[in-house]
Order: C-alpha cells, then structure tokens, then sequence
C-alpha cells in the first residue's frame, strides 16, 4: 500500500462516496474531479483512472478493516468473545466507512482477493474456534451469512441514530451467535 498522503486520502473518499451514491459505472472522472475539487490533472497524477481508483479504495479499507479485526481479536480471551470482538469492529469500522464499505459490498474486489480472503478465513478460523465440530461447509456458510447481516446495513442503518454503533454489534453478535451455535447438528442429525 502507499504511504499516506492527504490528498490521495481526500480522493479516495470522494471517490467511494460518489461510487456509492452513483454507482462505479455510472461514475465519470469528470464527475470525480468535481466532487473531489481536483483538476483532472490532479487525479491522473494519483491513479491511470477509474478502475484504479476502485483498486485503492478496495485495498485501503480491507488493509484498515484486517488489522483493525486482529488487533480487535487479541485482546479478546476465549472463542466467543473473539467472535464478538470481529463482529463489533467490522460494525463499528463500516459505520465510520459507510461509502467504501457499500462499495466492497457492490463491485468487485480488483486486485485486492487476496486481502479479501485473509478477511473472510480470519472469520472462518474464529468460527472455527467457537464451534470446532462443525462441517467445514457449514462454518463457510455461516460466515457469509454472518457478512450479510453486518455489510447490508448502508441499506438502513443511520450511524448517528437510535443506536449507536456499538450497541448494534453487539445485538448482531448476540443474535448470530445465538442462531449459530444452536443451528449446530447434534449428534443423531450427523450421524
């Protein structure tokens, strides 16, 4: 990743957030200079176009959400709070990056499917550690499922509304977790 420059980060805000409003291909770089308040120029000195400033985007907020989640994760003690941990720091993290993180939700990840994958194999391991005995199929599923509750909030939730961030992470964990380790196949269902 690059080393920080302000401006690079004022782009790739406006950016997402014009992504987010209007869609990556609705989107022009025109329409990005404006909304960025960079000459053309500017940009181009940033990024070769669109696509790329997707790509940064994409590999900015997964490389700030992985190590957001470790550091989330390691303070924690036993599985489940673990589990909860990466749960209220993906929450907490997309409600401050409600643009970016709509954008993750809705293109595709260019360029950055290795980061993705860390991503979701750090929730598998975590799902892991909660419920060892679990198919592998049905951990994979999980986390998924886990992914929908937390990534398509953009389509509700208000960050500065009834709830704060955090105490809807912590709702979505009790109610995945509660969901998860009762969905677990008893011992006549696997065998």
């Amino acid at each position: 990743m690059r080393p920080y420059d302000e401006r690079l980060d004022h782009l790739l805000a406006q950016a997402a957030r014009v992504f987010a409003e209007q869609g990556y291909h609705s989107t022009t770089m025109r329409g990005l200079a404006a909304a960025s308040g960079m000459s053309l120029a500017g940009m181009y000195y940033y990024v070769r176009g669109k696509e790329d400033l997707l790509t940064l985007i994409q590999e900015r907020c997964f490389t700030q959400v992985l190590a957001g989640a470790e550091r989330a994760v390691a303070t924690a003690t036993d599985p489940v709070e673990r589990l909860h941990a990466f749960i209220r720091h993906h929450v907490t993290f997309f409600a401050q990056h409600m643009a970016e993180m709509k954008v993750l939700s809705h293109e595709p990840a260019r360029g950055v499917s290795a980061l993705k994958r860390r991503y979701v194999n750090r929730l598998e391991q975590l799902l892991r550690d909660v419920a060892p005995d679990e198919a592998t199929v049905d951990r994979h599923a999980a986390g998924y499922i886990l992914f929908g509750m937390m990534n398509w909030i953009y389509t509700w939730y208000d960050p500065a509304g009834a709830i704060e961030p955090r105490r809807l992470a912590d709702l979505m964990a009790r109610i995945f977790l509660g969901g998860f380790l009762e969905a677990r196949p008893t011992a006549h269902a696997r065998g």
